[in-house]
């Protein structure tokens, strides 16, 4: 897909296309980043996560995964998932306790996802803050694999899962 941003989206640094040593064409400069953001219950175990549903302008449009986008020449991975999911969906990094990350490396482009809680006692209220979302949602974790999913973040959820299930160190 080309550059089919909607009107007043400005590009942002770190916004351009990579043809991948896989093949591809991948969104990211620097690389990308998404962040998935984890709901716990009293116990600590995971309830829900915060997805995003694309909006249908964006490559793979109309899909569901998580907030994300082009990490900036300046920022972590973790910086640039932070910055896009307030971005995208609202979301005060103040309030996310990042865990882990997971990395997807492509050799000449790498996409990571950062794993993380929101901060207990904490409920946050996220809804879609730009035009790249349809809409923005705390999803059942039950509920995630029966949603049409991004198919690279589709891929990647058992792990995901796997690692996002792992309790805490306390």
């Amino acid at each position: 897909m080309d550059d089919a941003r909607p009107e007043g989206r400005t590009r942002q640094p770190g916004d351009g296309w990579v043809d991948c040593d896989c093949g591809s064409r991948h969104w990211g400069l620097h690389g990308a980043a998404g962040l998935l953001l984890a709901r716990r219950d009293a116990a600590g175990g995971v309830t829900h996560v915060v997805l995003q549903h694309r909006a249908l302008w964006s490559d793979q449009g109309g899909t569901w995964g998580v907030p994300g986008g082009a990490v900036g020449p300046d920022e972590s991975p973790e910086q640039g998932a932070l910055r896009e999911a307030q971005e995208e969906a609202g979301i005060d990094p103040d309030v996310v306790h990042v865990r882990a990350t997971h990395v997807l490396d492509h050799g000449s482009w790498r996409y990571t996802t950062v794993l993380a809680d929101e901060a207990p006692g904490a409920t946050l209220d996220v809804r879609p803050t730009d035009p790249e979302s349809l809409a923005i949602a705390w999803v059942p974790l039950a509920d995630v694999d029966r949603r049409p999913l991004l198919p690279a973040f589709a891929a990647a959820w058992p792990v995901l899962l796997d690692r996002l299930t792992e309790r805490p160190a306390r």
